[in-house]
């Protein structure tokens, strides 16, 4: 997992610093100082959200941080600090990645068990929401689709619908889940696909919101073909 040692080692200081007495200070935002302090704040409090970091001990983090800022004696030098960080996140993201893969599988095993559940040699799931009648791509083509994309949780994290602007894209050039699942669809076609993380992103995820071994979900109209 990469993450920044800026995003870590510099704002994120002050939403925690701020945290460490475990009392909450009404703030008012009175100069442009108390602003970007606060921005900061926002900022940083999400990144930690997102990367799933939410307990750290915020009496050495903020011990850290004085020691840092008046030049003090340091426990652990700027150098070591940056290793104890990378082996931190390298950890928290193979924990994380490990949890997604059983989480998937989970859902995969119970899913395929639904009547109106279809799975492939691949692994692909999928369900016909309303079948075309029109002709069906190949990997070759390019295809015009709406699609809603989101994780187990229900998290949105892609939507042509949403934007309100279909995509048009070489169906060679996708994930190997949307490759095999689209060219089942006939134009007109309108199926939901249960991605198993081996044909979506994999260990790499995708992005912020698709982390590693995430199995993903999409409802997948398709709107027409177009020689490439």
């Amino acid at each position: 997992m990469k993450k920044s040692l800026l995003i870590l080692g510099s704002a994120s200081v002050l939403f925690m610093a701020a945290c460490s007495t475990g009392k909450k200070t009404e703030v008012e935002l009175k100069s442009d100082l108390d602003s970007v302090s606060y921005a900061m704040g926002v900022s940083i409090g999400a990144n930690l959200k997102q990367s799933k970091v939410d307990s750290l001990n915020t009496v050495a983090f903020e011990d850290g941080l004085r020691s840092a800022l008046e030049d003090g004696d340091l426990k652990i030098t700027k150098e070591e600090a940056q290793g104890v960080i990378n082996t931190y996140f390298e950890g928290l993201g193979k924990q994380q990645s490990k949890e997604s893969l059983d989480k998937g599988k989970a859902f995969l095993e119970k899913n395929k068990m639904k009547e109106c559940v279809t799975t492939t040699a691949s692994g692909l799931q999928y369900e016909v929401i309303k079948e075309g009648e029109g002709p069906k791509p190949t990997a070759e083509d390019v295809v015009e689709a709406h699609y809603h994309g989101t994780l187990l949780d229900g998290t949105v994290f892609d939507s042509s619908v949403e934007r309100g602007k279909p995509f048009s894209f070489e169906l060679g050039g996708v994930i190997p889940g949307w490759q095999e699942g689209i060219q089942l669809m006939s134009v007109g076609a309108k199926y939901k696909f249960y991605i198993p993380s081996n044909l979506a992103y994999g260990e790499r995820g995708a992005g912020g919101m698709i982390g590693p071994n995430e199995t993903l979900i999409f409802e997948v109209e398709l709107l027409g073909i177009e020689s490439k």
